[in-house]
């Protein structure tokens, strides 16, 4: 937000911290609510400059009364709540007062503006009386809007937090990918991320799982990937909430030269293990272009978490992290032939699946201060 460094602080970085009704040392205020049929509605609301824990709000208004108003009245609600457009001092932190300051101004708070979410907003003008009590006018219109996705500042903060804990470097060779037997045996309308050939595993949306305001879920295709080993023997788990049947490649036919690795998410699910991850995407490719700009970028040979080396001979070498669960999307369709499909000895984990698994938003390792 260097744009709104530059611009007029009092006119636009209205954090409403001082005017919040909260708890949290706000104005303490029990007033009436009168008519102030003399000052004027808010008309056509506008929504600006929207992130994933800020908005700009500007609206017009009729000259009339207008030099009485010293407050704005703004009634925030996610979109479930609708049916609610009146001020409730109770029902905190959605209901904000601001002080009257030029337009548009700046509502910013991550304690009650979470990423990705659909909102609504109205306003009221409002006229402070000496007794402390207000008089306002009618609610405006109600408008939606939507808060964005984890800008790269975010991510870069997501990041850090990740390299904290992830410990240190074990070497690998396979990727894998476990399901139901009929995935790989099966043809048909059940299992849309393969074609009707049987011959490759085609990319498949991603789901909702990890933090809500991941740039990624439901928006980037591809294929889920694990790489983890087990430490007492350097070979992927026996165990797999996925599915008995395992689908195994070579790490170098995911991860060579030709791939670029993104860092995407840092999440846990109400456990103590924690979850990163992330994207390889070849080089030009569908993924690699979503990627680009929206993920941090990571160093193929120098990161915290997945490598690719070249040994002496020109051998590529791979390493993971040892202390969290890596969840590896590779964006393009895999051909079964480059790998092969064993039944694993171990038991179906279904409780550790991560199938559209919701953050844990109190973990206080991978949170960081925009909402989950």
């Amino acid at each position: 937000m260097a744009m709104m460094d530059e611009m007029d602080e009092d006119r636009l970085n209205v954090e409403l911290q001082n005017e919040l009704l909260c708890e949290q040392g706000a104005e303490s205020m029990d007033p009436g609510l009168g008519d102030g049929g003399d000052l004027p509605v808010p008309r056509q609301i506008r929504i600006s400059n929207v992130t994933c824990d800020s908005f700009w709000i500007s609206w017009d208004m009729e000259a009339r009364g207008k030099e009485r108003i010293t407050h704005y009245f703004i009634d925030l609600n996610k979109r479930e709540n609708r049916d609610t457009n009146k001020f409730k001092l109770k029902d905190v932190p959605t209901k904000l007062v601001a002080k009257a300051v030029p337009l548009p101004m700046t509502v910013r708070g991550h304690w009650f503006l979470s990423p990705r979410t659909e909102y609504t907003v109205s306003v009221q003008t409002a006229a402070k009386q000496l007794d402390g009590e207000y008089v306002v006018s009618q609610w405006s219109e109600i408008i939606e809007f939507c808060t964005a996705d984890y800008s790269s500042v975010q991510l870069e903060q997501l990041l850090q937090k990740a390299e904290n804990i992830a410990g240190r470097m074990l070497p690998f060779s396979v990727f894998y990918r476990n399901q139901q037997q009929e995935y790989f045996l099966q043809p048909g309308l059940s299992y849309r991320s393969r074609d009707a050939e049987c011959r490759r595993m085609l990319p498949a949306m991603k789901d909702d799982s990890g933090s809500h305001g991941s740039p990624i879920s439901g928006k980037l295709e591809g294929l889920f990937f694990s790489c983890n080993t087990e430490f007492n023997t350097g070979k992927p788990p026996q165990d797999s909430p996925y599915g008995p049947y395992r689908f195994q490649v070579g790490a170098e036919v995911l991860f060579n030269r030709n791939t670029n690795i993104y860092f995407a998410d840092f999440y846990c699910m109400y456990t103590s293990y924690h979850y990163v991850i992330l994207v390889l995407a070849p080089d030009g490719s569908k993924g690699d272009l979503f990627c680009k700009g929206r993920l941090p970028a990571l160093s193929r040979s120098d990161n915290r978490f997945l490598t690719c080396g070249e040994e002496d001979g020109g051998l590529l070498s791979f390493r993971h992290a040892q202390d969290v669960i890596l969840e590896v999307i590779y964006t393009e369709p895999v051909e079964l032939s480059s790998g092969t499909v064993t039944r694993i000895g171990g038991h179906q984990l279904t409780g550790q699946s991560t199938a559209n698994a919701k953050k844990d938003p109190s973990c206080k390792i991978c949170n960081i201060s925009v909402g989950r």
